[in-house]
């Protein structure tokens, strides 16, 4: 019997997206039923209200929340595509050696071969008041006293982000821009194209995909964690999951499911202008 292309396409996708349907999609529903719920001091009411999602709302402190995970993410997006792009194309068009390039871009994933809470928590003896950097800059002349700003702050848990992140760029942008024909850039050179016009005009647009790959790693990581903040900030600054995380703890989980369902709308949003503004699925179709 012969089977027509289309119902091949269909069992062939007919796996991932029954998994899809019971790891995601089913808890997802359930996540949104349980937001509508009532709750008491040790239970839960079934029901059908909206005053979980009303008290989000009118919250400014949950609203202050939001914005500071949005704000985390977009500095955060900002630094690695930066760092990601840089450091893929060297690899990709000034280093030469295929067996240099490999070896180095095994040397970006060592970090990996560590927790990322070891990684993390790394950071406090190097950053902080008696720490490496400012023993360095004092025995430098540079400051008379130690930058108190280093550690349990903003800059911190921005660093500590790009630490554990940056990977989730390179590799994308890297795959994308080894794909690139290396005669496009030769006709450029040719035509009288200097480098950094090269980089804008022909290997920037054809990393696009890469780019926007990396972006919804970074972002969608960015937003859904609390740990880093928690810890680097020294309790100084906190995101919307962490408001979620001692929702939990309190057993109030239907504001925790309405807040977890505001906050998975808004990274599909994200991750949907992405999209968009790239144009990913058709690069990928060709």
């Amino acid at each position: 019997m012969r089977v027509s292309p289309q119902a091949v396409s269909w069992l062939q996708a007919g796996p991932l997206a029954l998994i899809l349907l019971v790891f995601f999609g089913l808890p997802m529903l359930l996540v949104l039923a349980v937001s509508f719920f009532d709750y008491g001091r040790t239970q839960m009411i079934p029901g059908f209200i909206l005053d979980n999602y009303v008290e989000l709302f009118q919250s400014s402190l949950t609203l202050r929340l939001y914005m500071t995970a949005i704000k985390y993410a977009a500095i955060v997006w900002a630094i690695t595509s930066v760092i990601g792009f840089t450091v893929a194309y060297f690899l990709v068009f000034h280093v030469r050696s295929l067996l240099w390039q490999i070896g180095l871009f095994l040397l970006c994933t060592v970090p990996f071969w560590t927790s990322n809470i070891i990684r993390m928590i790394s950071w406090i003896p190097f950053l902080g008041r008696e720490g490496v950097f400012n023993q360095g800059l004092m025995a430098a002349g540079v400051v008379h006293e130690p930058l108190s700003f280093l550690l349990f702050s903003d800059f911190a848990v921005i660093v500590a982000y790009v630490h554990l992140n940056t990977l989730f760029m390179i590799v994308p942008i890297f795959n994308s821009m080894a794909r690139i024909d290396r005669s496009l850039l030769e006709a450029a050179h040719d035509a009288g194209a200097g480098r950094w016009r090269v980089v804008r005009e022909i290997v920037l647009p054809l990393s696009k995909t890469g780019i926007a790959l990396g972006s919804i790693f970074v972002i969608t990581l960015v937003m859904g964690d609390f740990f880093v903040v928690k810890v680097m900030s020294g309790g100084q600054s906190a995101t919307v999951v962490s408001a979620l995380s001692t929702e939990i703890a309190s057993l109030q989980y239907p504001p925790a499911a309405a807040s977890s369902v505001v906050l998975v709308v808004i990274v599909a949003l994200v991750v949907s202008a992405i999209l968009r503004l790239v144009d990913v699925r058709k690069e990928l179709a060709g």
